[in-house]
């Protein structure tokens, strides 16, 4: 690998903690529900998900296993989607900006391991 696929390697890597990160600040401003406390937990496991089999992906033995690592980080940033339209956030303007921001990211993410799929078949 060349140098700069390293950084854009590294990149995704760190925009991809950053993006569980964030949702786990944004988690523990939610009000406390019973609904935020259940879709919380599954939003967590998802963003975490993205990161973590993004590494795992990076690591990869195959271009298959590759492509399948890549497969699951899209689902999971689609169903980080999902979890952050369903958190209740009441009327908090600061919180509903946060969501939207992690929403628009999650986009972003989904679109670009879909990129990185149609590149390496």
């Amino acid at each position: 690998m060349t140098e700069i696929q390293n950084s854009k390697q590294y990149d995704l890597e760190e925009r991809t903690f950053k993006f569980a990160e964030d949702i786990r600040n944004f988690v523990k401003k939610l009000p406390k529900t019973i609904a935020n406390y259940e879709d919380s937990k599954q939003l967590v496991r998802a963003s975490g998900s993205v990161a973590a089999n993004y590494i795992e992906a990076n690591e990869s033995l195959s271009r298959k296993d590759f492509s399948h690592k890549i497969m699951i980080c899209r689902k999971e940033a689609k169903e980080s989607r999902l979890w952050l339209r369903l958190c209740e956030i009441a009327d908090n303007k600061d919180l509903e900006s946060k969501r939207d921001k992690l929403i628009e990211e999650s986009i972003e993410l989904t679109k670009i391991f879909g990129s990185i799929l149609e590149k390496s078949k």
